[in-house]
């Protein structure tokens, strides 16, 4: 089986997810290429396991009119099984290839839908955004397969690395540094908590805000910008509470990489997690950009460590029942198989 992957996003949780995927096709034995920006961090996640062409695609480039033609060409020859592209914009460079299934996965909520003219199928991680497009008035095909994150518990990494006493809470998030994500929130809400201790790990174009908003609340002692890591699973795993302050988040990946080591999690009430999170079984759920709200959770979780490991027992069940490898990884390889 062949597939051919249209990937333009920069680094993120949906590149975590995009990593996993072709990782698990090809542990299944799935032949895979892959067009992609130049300069990805994660390139090398996927090197060895997927043939890899880069290109920027953007406007002003040579690429923009020469990448369709040779997409088309590697198509025509390649034969392959299933076309697919990840987001709206590499939508735009799908081939009008007959060959094959072309699939456009959706990891968040398109506004319109004049970039999926070559798709047969939209893949949409959530049913919200299911519901979502056929509301904007697609027509032809929609299926919803969620992500999966690796269930393995890593070992924690030692607090000493990060300068953070043992024994003292440790609250952890991770992400782009964007207002969306609602890091600003989060941090509003530890400064709350004297001697709780907060890892933020990514970086972005609010960092520097981010950092000037610690240095404001006098929190620099206790706040660790640790940058994008290869591998977050051991600074997850080292931390007490997982938080998820986004404002908006059609699914949200890192909510499910806390579940596989075991961790509660706070989240936002955004899409996703009201999608998968039950308030109180598997998580506790707080008011989008209500610093107060997100305060009083950590807290609870803190002070009651029976409350604390319920959450996080249920969000390992739930982990494991909908979100594994086996289960995600079948469902494309049966949608690959689709004819067009």
């Amino acid at each position: 089986m062949k597939v051919m992957h249209y990937h333009l996003g920069k680094d993120g949780g949906a590149e975590r997810f995009f990593v996993h995927l072709v990782n698990a096709l090809a542990r299944r034995g799935v032949e895979q290429k892959a067009v992609i920006r130049p300069g990805r961090l994660w390139r090398k996640n996927i090197d060895g396991v997927c043939g890899i062409v880069e290109s920027n695609f953007r406007n002003l480039s040579p690429d923009r009119f020469l990448l369709p033609l040779k997409v088309m060409r590697m198509a025509r020859q390649e034969q392959p099984n299933a076309l697919m592209s990840w987001a709206t914009r590499p939508s735009r460079l799908m081939p009008n290839y007959k060959g094959c299934i072309k699939l456009s996965r959706l990891g968040d909520y398109p506004t319109k839908l004049d970039y999926f003219k070559n798709t047969d199928v939209l893949v949409c991680n959530t049913p919200g955004i299911g519901e979502h497009v056929k509301a904007l008035g697609w027509t032809r095909g929609v299926e919803v397969i969620s992500n999966f994150t690796s269930t393995q518990a890593i070992a924690p990494i030692s607090r000493a690395q990060l300068d953070t006493p043992e024994g003292v809470p440790v609250v952890m998030s991770m992400g782009r540094f964007v207002k969306r994500k609602g890091f600003h929130t989060l941090i509003d809400a530890v400064s709350t908590l004297p001697g709780v201790y907060l890892w933020l790990a990514g970086d972005g174009e609010e960092r520097e805000n981010l950092e000037a908003q610690v240095d404001a609340r006098g929190m620099r002692d206790r706040v660790r910008f640790i940058g994008w890591q290869d591998e977050t699973r051991p600074y997850v795993a080292a931390a007490d509470i997982f938080v998820m302050a986004s404002s908006h988040e059609p699914l949200g990946n890192v909510i499910l990489e806390a579940w596989a080591q075991n961790k509660p999690v706070v989240s936002s009430k955004s899409e996703g997690p009201l999608w998968f999170m039950q308030d109180g079984q598997n998580g506790l759920l707080a008011d989008i950009g209500e610093a107060d709200s997100f305060a009083e959770s950590i807290n609870r979780l803190l002070s009651d460590q029976a409350l604390a490991q319920r959450v996080a027992s249920g969000g390992h069940e739930r982990l494991m029942n909908q979100f594994s490898e086996d289960a995600i990884a079948s469902a494309y390889i049966e949608l690959f198989k689709r004819k067009p």
